[in-house]
């Protein structure tokens, strides 16, 4: 695990453009953390390092959006998800074909989740926009990674 701090929105998406530049098509992150805790502004800076340009907004009603950029960017959100059955009905398997997928509250259905994946657990800190960030690289490619994540992510590290 790699724990890292921010203290600012901007610096979530900082560190999440960062996160970014390590991507390949069919990567899965899961975001964790309570509600304002910044898993949609991950996904904002995540998504513009990528090529996005249109606005990225939380999927609580829609479920998913696709945003296009230089990679396709699947945003998922589970916190209405109740039953793993309804996991299913977000086709993640066929998500995961093309481009990257961040699914918010993924901690909820992570039984129906691939095992490879890098999950990234966002708490509050101390003041305001004080962020804590736990990366916990989970299966063998985002274990190779663990070493470049570990390097990119050195500014942030909460020493």
């Amino acid at each position: 695990m790699i724990v890292c701090a921010t203290d600012s929105v901007d610096g979530t998406r900082a560190l999440a453009a960062a996160v970014a530049e390590l991507v390949v098509e069919g990567d899965l992150i899961v975001l964790v953390g309570d509600l304002g805790a910044g898993k949609t502004a991950f996904t904002q800076g995540f998504a513009r390092a990528l090529g996005v340009d249109e606005p990225v907004t939380s999927p609580t009603f829609t479920l998913a959006n696709r945003y296009r950029g230089s990679m396709t960017v699947n945003h998922l959100d589970a916190y209405r998800v109740e039953a793993l059955g309804e996991a299913e009905d977000l086709a993640i398997p066929e998500l995961l074909e093309d481009g990257v997928t961040l699914v918010e509250w993924g901690d909820n259905i992570l039984p129906a989740l691939p095992a490879g994946h890098l999950e990234v657990r966002i708490t509050l800190g101390d003041g305001d926009d004080d962020r804590i960030l736990e990366l916990t690289p989970a299966g063998p490619v985002w274990q190779a990674r663990s070493r470049s994540l570990t390097e990119t992510l050195d500014a942030w590290v909460a020493r």
